[in-house]
């Protein structure tokens, strides 16, 4: 039975272009805890939607023919870190994942692995200093213009392990930046002021992001000739190409800040009404 041209096509394009193992079991893992939390937790629709779009997001970028064209396309290389180091990360962030996928743990993982890593001072120590909201701030943006470098953008395209660290530490990166926003608990967030502080570091990593996005859209040379020597899989000049990644780079990344800094407001007034429930007066009559 030969399926009709559309659906050979859509199911072709859902086929891994370069199968990473590693993918597939850690979004696999991922949806398993999740699944199990949620269902003993009773978590709500609202949050798991958000979780499952989320980690869609990055399996799809990754593991299927979009990672194809990511290699030989400038902006649909942009397109694939925008997803993979602000949209997907903000999904799942948002959506408050850690206690449910921690009821979806086994006892003895939770027991033998996690525990004692959460005891572990070091660690800790190093977790503390890398989420601090200033410092994860210039790691979020420091990533993004270290692989836009032209001479390491080149051959982070051309090897394998490079592409794979690239595309991995972006996505780390993402999610550890977009839960340092959105995680009550992270470190400096002992009381109120940390929404402040947090929609302060949304605030300035929006304008280096502007700043680089600028740079390739308005360039009028091309600056990543490595599509050039791969071959470019779109019918599109280099420049043009260039001015759409630039224009990835600039305006969606950056309004990912303003979408942000809304969620957070919405949650910092919701949070000073609870605060600040006022106590009805009883009146009494002097007699």
């Amino acid at each position: 039975m030969t399926l009709p041209p559309l659906l050979e096509q859509s199911v072709a394009f859902l086929l891994p272009y370069d199968f990473s193992p590693t993918v597939l079991l850690v979004c696999a893992g991922a949806a398993l805890l999740y699944h199990r939390g949620w269902r003993r937790t009773r978590g709500g629709w609202g949050q798991a939607l958000l979780f499952w779009l989320g980690l869609l997001g990055m399996y799809v970028v990754l593991q299927t023919q979009f990672d194809y064209y990511a290699q030989h396309s400038f902006f649909m290389h942009r397109l694939q870190h925008l997803v993979l180091h602000h949209v997907a990360p903000f999904l799942i962030a948002v959506s408050a994942p850690a206690a449910i996928l921690g009821a979806g743990l086994p006892d003895r993982i939770h027991r033998h692995v996690v525990a004692p890593l959460r005891r572990n001072r070091l660690l800790g120590h190093l977790y503390a200093a890398i989420q601090e909201p200033l410092v994860a701030g210039a790691i979020f943006v420091g990533l993004i213009y270290f692989w836009l470098i032209p001479s390491v953008h080149f051959y982070a395209m051309l090897s394998v392990p490079l592409y794979n660290t690239m595309n991995w530490g972006m996505a780390i990166e993402g999610l550890l930046f977009w839960w340092m926003i959105f995680n009550l608990r992270a470190p400096g967030a002992s009381d109120m002021r940390h929404y402040g502080y947090r929609l302060l570091v949304l605030f300035l990593v929006m304008f280096p992001q502007i700043a680089l996005g600028a740079y390739i859209a308005l360039s009028n040379h091309d600056l990543f000739g490595i599509y050039a020597a791969c071959g470019r899989i779109l019918p599109i000049t280099p420049l043009i190409d260039q001015a759409i990644g630039g224009l990835l780079t600039w305006v969606p990344a950056a309004m990912m800040s303003v979408v942000g800094g809304l969620v957070l407001v919405y949650r910092w007034k919701r949070q000073s009404q609870q605060v600040e429930q006022p106590l009805s007066p009883t009146l009494g009559c002097a007699r």
